[in-house]
């Protein structure tokens, strides 16, 4: 299935693409994407209705980010091996974690924006997973038991933030608007082969992402069980899983957005993301 969220922010609903990729309106079953909807005994439930009695979400709707109350945004740095080489950095030798707040979360088209004094934010596309089952010491051959689905994440880093400002690089990763995810969250029987899957970016036009996520250094189910040894996931935990080479800091010289660019990326079957980046509002202008 293949999974959404429509309607203002925060006040989304759910809803599901059926067989002819109609999107309709799901609140009539379930209250959001979200929590204990995201087991494998709901989402079974979701796969068996017929779908074509339910009303028509117009594709004038805004399209929210595709899972709802996120408990923990977690992040993997470093996880390509082509990505660490344009860093300048070693290959890790276990997988680089950081938090992103789950505050960041917006929709796959909503606007970036630039945080206050930014002045090297970057883009980075990745494949996400959301949890469905809660888990601890969970067993690598017994992750997909506990994946409700996948989708795409834009992980926007400031780098300067991230890189200059001491601690940890959690300050320059959630920032407001720095966490687009979906459009669809894809169940994982539409996903023949996790670890072959094509990621790509551009910027304004220009291609500058375009990888697969067979080079990941750690794959996405030694991931979650790595990442369990250390906390208990739970229904609606989100880990992005590293980004391919092409970002801006990589570049000679580093190339970083600017308002008025317009981003946009996909993953082979999860679909595509449109960004376009905005300064941000100075509330000291209007009394605010």
């Amino acid at each position: 299935m293949k999974l959404f969220r429509f309607g203002g922010p925060g006040q989304e609903k759910p809803g599901a693409l059926d067989k002819d990729g109609i999107r309709r309106d799901l609140s009539s079953v379930i209250d959001d994407i979200a929590g204990a909807a995201l087991s494998r005994e709901a989402i079974a439930r979701l796969a068996a209705l017929d779908l074509s009695g339910f009303p028509v979400v117009p594709d004038s709707e805004r399209l929210g980010a595709c899972v709802g109350a996120v408990g923990n945004f977690i992040g993997v740095g470093l996880n390509y091996a082509d990505h660490a080489v344009e860093a300048g950095l070693p290959i890790p030798t276990e997988p680089i974690l950081f938090n992103k707040a789950p505050s960041c979360i917006g929709g796959p088209n909503d606007d970036i924006i630039l945080p206050r004094g930014s002045t090297k934010t970057d883009w980075e596309v990745e494949l996400a997973l959301v949890i469905g089952e809660p888990a601890s010491y969970v067993e690598e051959a017994d992750v997909p038991e506990i994946i409700a689905g996948y989708c795409i994440c834009n992980d926007v880093s400031e780098r300067a933030f991230q890189n200059e400002r001491g601690g940890q690089w959690m300050k320059g990763k959630g920032c407001p608007t720095f966490g687009p995810l979906g459009p669809w969250l894809v169940t994982p029987d539409e996903i023949a082969d996790v670890q072959n899957l094509g990621l790509w970016l551009s910027v304004n036009g220009q291609e500058m992402q375009n990888g697969t996520t067979g080079t990941m250094i750690f794959g996405v189910y030694q991931l979650v069980s790595h990442i369990s040894q250390f906390m208990i996931l739970e229904p609606g935990d989100v880990i992005t899983t590293g980004t391919p080479p092409g970002v801006g800091f990589g570049m000679k010289p580093p190339l970083y957005l600017k308002a008025g660019d317009v981003i946009e990326l996909g993953v082979g079957g999860l679909g595509t993301q449109h960004q376009r980046v905005v300064q941000p509002i100075d509330h000291a202008d209007d009394g605010g």
